[in-house]
């Protein structure tokens, strides 16, 4: 089994940043894709970025793009989410989650999933 750890969600006015870090145990950080969720009460799980074991970018939600940086430190298991210039509606709770490599190749797949964080982003 792989844990996984989210930190650093907090209350935030808009148009500041926050990073969070998602720190995983029990296997081999590196065999897998990491991705980054947010949902809100009644709406559907969004993927908001995704990155390969070795550290490329695989997607970008378009509601993020040019705002948010995923990124992971193979050394420190640990994958982050940098959030900047934030919004009122990127308010939600957030997800890390590990996809093993038989998910691959399913964008929206993945196996293990940290227990979320809130952010809450005021106007």
């Amino acid at each position: 089994q792989l844990q996984l750890v989210e930190s650093g969600g907090g209350l935030v006015q808009a148009g500041d940043s926050l990073r969070l870090s998602c720190e995983a145990s029990g296997r081999a950080f590196t065999d897998y894709k990491m991705g980054w969720f947010r949902q809100n009460p009644g709406k559907e799980r969004e993927l908001i970025a995704a990155i390969a074991w070795n550290g490329v970018v695989i997607r970008y939600a378009d509601s993020v793009k040019g705002r948010f940086t995923i990124s992971r430190d193979n050394a420190k298991n640990t994958v982050y989410l940098q959030m900047n210039t934030l919004k009122p509606e990127d308010t939600a709770v957030y997800y890390c989650a590990a996809a093993r490599p038989a998910n691959w190749g399913r964008p929206f797949t993945y196996d293990y999933w940290g227990q979320g964080i809130q952010v809450t982003v005021s106007s």
